[in-house]
């Protein structure tokens, strides 16, 4: 029996999406449309600052506007913190986690080296803790909560999976990540832990997103491989940059959809310009998402693949 494809949306509502957010969009939907599988919509709005209802709207209605339907959703991670909670639970009852008073800027200051994405290699400072130095912590600060990863030398700390755009991948947690945070000191589940247990409940069996979230990949099956889920395929595409190399950003408004929605007639253009830049389309041709599906394959994605990819306005 052949699997259905199962995969995803999920966006965080910050601000309005710009062109790099909807190339990631893109390709998710053109990956699930083209193996005739089903879309997942889930808004990751964890932290309260994401709480945004006008935002969230928005985002729908420019979804709508790109022509990129789901099948489910939309599912509210701010309304989902029961099961994050027990996701969490399990974890402490078998030992594999501790309360950790490291400051952000004591742990920026540490002489560990940082990933290339930014992750902070931690140094396991709060893992030795006793029983009293933990109690005394607390008078003064409310922990995080970090998740043990296996030494070096302990083979289940080292991942190999296999990426459907950056082919084979491997990475040893305690030279990349060290023991990372699955619940932050505010009280928030930390993303890592709430999208591994999103992904498992919600059936997701593909998953497409940026390259900048490739990293990140390691620690998520770790972290499915403690609580008995099954692993998901991995996607990560190509991001796109302006022409002086920096990468689009909500905060900067760069291409955003309000801009271009302003001043296109249609996403035609929009959903044409990004196609071409992996191969799906022309330079100037105009397409809708249904019009790409039947054009799409990995193996057409792969040999378009590389880190960045510049777009201009």
């Amino acid at each position: 029996m052949i699997e259905t494809v199962v995969g995803r949306f999920a966006p965080t509502p910050s601000g309005r999406m710009h062109a790099g957010n909807v190339f990631a969009a893109l390709m998710a939907w053109l990956g699930v449309r083209s193996a005739g599988g089903r879309m997942v919509l889930r808004i990751e709005d964890l932290d309260p600052r994401a709480h945004r209802p006008e935002a969230t709207r928005q985002l729908l209605d420019d979804l709508r506007w790109l022509g990129l339907d789901w099948d489910e959703g939309p599912y509210y991670q701010s309304k989902r913190t029961e099961v994050y909670v027990e996701a969490l639970r399990s974890l402490k009852e078998r030992g594999l986690t501790y309360p950790c008073f490291c400051t952000r800027a004591e742990l920026h200051a540490a002489t560990a080296p940082h990933a290339s994405d930014g992750t902070v290699l931690y140094a396991g400072t709060c893992r030795g803790l006793s029983p009293d130095e933990v109690a005394r912590k607390k008078e003064t600060r409310a922990p995080a909560t970090r998740l043990i990863v296996p030494g070096e030398d302990d083979p289940a700390g080292t991942i190999a999976f296999y990426d459907l755009v950056y082919g084979p991948q491997r990475e040893v947690l305690a030279h990349s990540c060290g023991d990372f945070l699955v619940r932050r000191s505010d009280g928030i589940m930390a993303y890592q832990l709430a999208v591994v247990v999103d992904d498992a409940l919600m059936g997701i069996t593909q998953v497409v997103r940026g390259n900048d979230l490739l990293g990140s990949t390691a620690r998520q099956i770790y972290l499915q491989r403690l609580l008995g889920y099954d692993q998901p395929v991995y996607a990560h595409v190509p991001l796109l940059v302006a022409p002086d190399g920096r990468r689009l950003s909500k905060r900067d408004k760069d291409l955003d959809l309000g801009e271009i929605r302003a001043h296109d007639a249609g996403p035609e253009r929009l959903l044409g310009r990004l196609a071409a830049t992996v191969g799906l389309a022309q330079d100037g041709e105009e397409v809708t998402a249904s019009q790409l599906v039947s054009r799409f394959s990995w193996d057409l994605i792969c040999t378009h693949a590389q880190n960045n990819v510049v777009f201009e306005a």
